[in-house]
């Protein structure tokens, strides 16, 4: 058995999934790399993550597949004898703007969903009996379109509300030998925002939110990253928290995101 802690990060080629991956890394833990098209960013964010010392897996994976779901987590325990942390990361939207309900036909609808909510219930499900074992941690990246309601579209919303609702039902249902906790952001200055709503769509938006928040930011990956390894490697007394990353946008006001074009 590996003498170092272990982390499953899913979607974890680019963004948020690769920042946290390359933290814990530098936390010492060995790490599994998942992607499910993003091969070459992927093979960049396990290179840093090697860099920094870690033992790594690389495996493509559609997380809304739970044969998918079973294999990452099989390949991890099977590498390390082990699993400390699950970070539930990948996630799938369609920019269709919270007002545009023709823009979503059923497909869209359940793709979303299959992603973001049945693809955090089939890892947990696949990774609970070793985190069980390691008293780990599960930290689900969800999203204030969960909490307050708003968002790049209506499929989106309803995923991280559920997995928001489900992030409840696993720290109940796994403790006491695993925490699991959500973070929340609002707006984050990746690529996946600029891909989805074009360049100059999200420097409207990024000015508009920074504007309108209370710290007048939007967070960068490595500042969710920050708060995820802190629930996984800190937060020893945290589960069933959810922890809205969001310079204050909850506090009042809504930045509305406009489709595409």
């Amino acid at each position: 058995m590996s003498q170092r802690k272990t982390a499953i990060v899913t979607g974890s080629a680019t963004g948020v999934g690769a920042a946290t991956a390359l933290l814990l890394a530098q936390r010492g833990y060995d790490v599994l790399i998942n992607y499910s098209k993003s091969e070459r960013e992927a093979r960049d964010a396990e290179a840093a993550c090697r860099a920094a010392g870690a033992d790594t897996l690389l495996l493509r994976g559609d997380v809304a597949d739970d044969a998918a779901c079973r294999a990452l987590v099989a390949a991890a325990v099977g590498r390390w004898q082990r699993l400390d942390a699950l970070v539930n990361n990948a996630g799938v939207t369609t920019f269709a703007g919270g007002g545009n309900w023709d823009a979503i036909d059923a497909q869209a609808f359940h793709s979303i969903v299959g992603v973001n909510a049945l693809g955090t219930f089939q890892m947990v499900r696949a990774a609970a009996p070793h985190l069980r074992s390691a008293r780990g941690a599960i930290v689900n990246v969800s999203s204030i379109a969960g909490s307050l309601g708003i968002g790049s579209s209506v499929p989106y919303i309803a995923s991280k509300g559920a997995v928001n609702a489900m992030t409840l039902h696993f720290a109940r249902a796994l403790a006491p030998q695993v925490r699991v906790n959500a973070v929340c952001p609002g707006l984050i200055t990746t690529r996946w925002f600029v891909d989805g709503i074009g360049q100059q769509g999200f420097e409207k938006i990024k000015a508009s939110y920074e504007q309108t928040t209370p710290l007048q930011t939007a967070a960068s990956a490595e500042d969710v990253a920050d708060a995820v390894v802190w629930l996984i490697d800190g937060a020893r007394t945290t589960t069933g928290e959810l922890l809205l990353l969001d310079a204050g946008r909850h506090l009042g006001g809504t930045v509305p995101v406009p489709p595409r074009g």
